[in-house]
This record gives C-alpha cells, structure tokens and sequence, in this order.
C-alpha cells in the first residue's frame, strides 16, 4: 500500500507546528512520526479525515493483537502511541477542512482504560548503586594514565553532579566553576540538556575523597594539557599506535568531545568489570544522588534546593520519580524511625505542615 499524498501533507505541516511552535526535539517528533505511521498502517493509509471513534476502538485492538504477535511490550507501546495519537487528531480537529469531520469527543476514545494506565505510570523501584559503591569503584582504579585520572574524575562527577549522562559528555571545561562548585549546563554552550533547557547545577558534598577526584581534574586539563574553556570537561582517548605490535592504545585524551554518551557507559562497564562490580548505567547514578540528597533533606527549603538542583521545575517530579524507596530502605528507614511519643526530631510544627503542603502539591503536579 503507497502513502497518501494527502495524509503526508498533513503531517509536514503537525511536524513543523511541533518543532517551531511546541519546540519539540527531533527524537520526540520521531517519537510521534512512529505513532502516526501505526495508525496509516491500520487504516490501509486512508485519509485522516475518515477517523471515527469506532476505528479508534478497533485500532487499540489491533495495537493488542500486534504486540502480541509481535512479542513486545504492548501496554507501554499502546499506551505512548494513542497518547501521541490523540494529541495529532486533536490538533487536527482544529484544521481548516477537519473541523467539522473529526469530533474531539471521538478523539478521546484514544485511551487506555484509568486501571492500567494507573498501572503503568505507578514509579517503579529502579536499582541504582551507593555512595560505598561510588567510592569502591572509584579507589579500585589506579591511577598510571590520564585516562586512569579522567575517569575517576567522571564516576565520581556522575554522582556528586546527579546530571544526565548526555549533559556531561557535552559539558566544555568553561562551564564548570570550582571554587562555587557550580556546573552551567547551558545549550548555548553546547550542553545537550533535557528539552534544551539551561540550568545551574552545584556539585553535592556527598564525600571529600570524590569531590577531590573531580576538583583536581579540570586543574590538570588546564594547567598540564593546556585545555581552553571549550574543551571538553571529560574528553575523549587518544589512540596511539605501538610501532612495533601495530596495536592502537590510549593512555592520554585529546580535546575532542565525545559523539555521544555511548562511550561513558563503556567506563562504568569496564570499570565494575576490573573492578568485579556490578555495572549500573548512567542515568543510575542520576537515581543514587537523587536519593542521596533528599535523605539530607529536613525543611521545605531543603526539598526546594534538591529539586531545582536537578533541574526540575515541580517538587513533585523530584518526590516522586526519584524519592521512591526500595523495599530494603524502606525497612532501613522505618527502624531508625523514632516512634518515642512527641518525637518530632528536630522538625518544627510550621516545618511538618509545610512538608505536608508540599506532598499535597507532588501528587497533583505529577
């Protein structure tokens, strides 16, 4: 079956509203694109002016029988494809020539049933290493090569900074300030941020050992290899070939950023392997930090810092997404707990119902 002439129209038109007006990145318009290509897949590439809820029904059947046919994960591949869907045909029902022919009422029988969408937005517990952990991999490398020291610096980097493992493999030298501990993740600088939205980020204490790893790796940049302020933070190896076994090897980095994060997840893995440590990706030590810092946590203010710190605009997505315990926490936590009568350790009264208000506004905003 071709594509229709028509239909392709419309759709350039949905993807330059969602990048210029919505400022979408390309890997969500993909994303969207995707969703878009199952439903022409389902209606034989009609036009889409031919939607009706009673097709929007029968296409979230055979969502199902594909997924099952298929072998995937159907609930969460339904789930992000009719939420793509709907937001397409609700734009589309305002368009000139559709208004009349698509109702926003059948638009809204693209949707999963509340039990399992409740199901699969419920946070999961995500495992994701400590600081003991942190501190073990890093002591474990020895430090004989500029590589040794630059990824010392990088795990350590990882946890103290809770950043994205994409910001940090963009982040020039120039952006890191030491003597504040701050980190400008600026797209403008050439940070790939989430939604390419700039934000500062302050370098937790959480140990002195690490936070000496990460200091003293711009000093050397800087100072021994002569590094400006738009190279990279953490460059990448330098290849070297052996004259006599022809073998390429790297003891040293040269400025030059990384194509992506592909090559951090490399360190982490080969680390913990030399190491003999469980692996945990990047994103991980995002989850370790998160959890690290809210545990400090005391007062409203507290809350406030950690969650603008990792650069989320509602409390309540920092509360939720990263505040969830696994059940050998939760048990950690509930036996130092001090059940003595009047026990409020150290928080005041004002204190206690401002955690309280804060909480209230978690669940709604998320």
């Amino acid at each position: 079956m071709t594509a229709n002439i028509h239909n392709e129209r419309i759709k350039r038109a949905y993807v330059i509203w969602l990048r210029e007006a919505r400022g979408f990145s390309d890997s969500t318009i993909v994303a969207i694109e995707r969703a878009i290509s199952l439903w022409e897949e389902f209606s034989c590439y009609e036009d889409f002016a031919k939607y009706n809820q009673s097709k929007a029904v029968r296409f979230k059947e055979w969502l199902t029988e594909r997924a099952r046919i298929n072998g995937i994960a159907g609930d969460v591949t339904a789930y992000h494809t009719l939420r793509h869907l709907k937001s397409f045909f609700q734009w589309l029902s305002t368009q000139p020539g559709f208004k009349s022919r698509i109702e926003l009422d059948s638009v809204s029988y693209l949707s999963l049933d509340k039990k399992k969408v409740r199901e699969l937005m419920t946070p999961k517990s995500r495992d994701y290493p400590w600081l003991e952990y942190v501190k073990s991999l890093v002591s474990s490398i020895d430090v004989l090569t500029e590589i040794d020291q630059r990824d010392r610096a990088l795990i350590a980097f990882l946890l103290l900074s809770g950043m994205r493992d994409r910001a940090v493999a963009t982040l020039p030298l120039g952006c890191f300030e030491l003597e504040k501990l701050e980190v400008s993740q600026h797209p403008s600088k050439g940070v790939q941020t989430k939604f390419g939205k700039p934000m500062t980020t302050y370098l937790w204490k959480f140990d002195e050992e690490l936070l000496s790893c990460v200091l003293t790796w711009p000093e050397h940049l800087k100072k021994e290899r002569l590094f400006g302020a738009g190279d990279p933070l953490f460059p990448r190896s330098r290849l070297v070939q052996n004259p006599v076994s022809l073998t390429f090897n790297a003891n040293s980095v040269e400025p030059v950023f990384w194509k992506g994060s592909g090559p951090i997840r490399e360190i982490l893995r080969n680390r913990a392997s030399r190491a003999g440590l469980k692996y945990y990706n990047p994103h991980s030590f995002r989850h370790a930090a998160s959890h690290l810092a809210l545990s400090y946590c005391r007062t409203p203010e507290d809350f406030r810092a950690v969650s603008q710190n990792l650069g989320h605009e509602y409390i309540g997505t920092t509360i939720l997404t990263y505040g969830r315990l696994d059940q050998f926490r939760v048990a950690e936590v509930i036996s130092r707990m001090d059940f003595a009568p009047n026990s409020t350790e150290g928080i005041t009264e004002s204190e206690a119902l401002a955690l309280e208000s804060i909480l209230r506004k978690a669940r709604k905003s998320c």
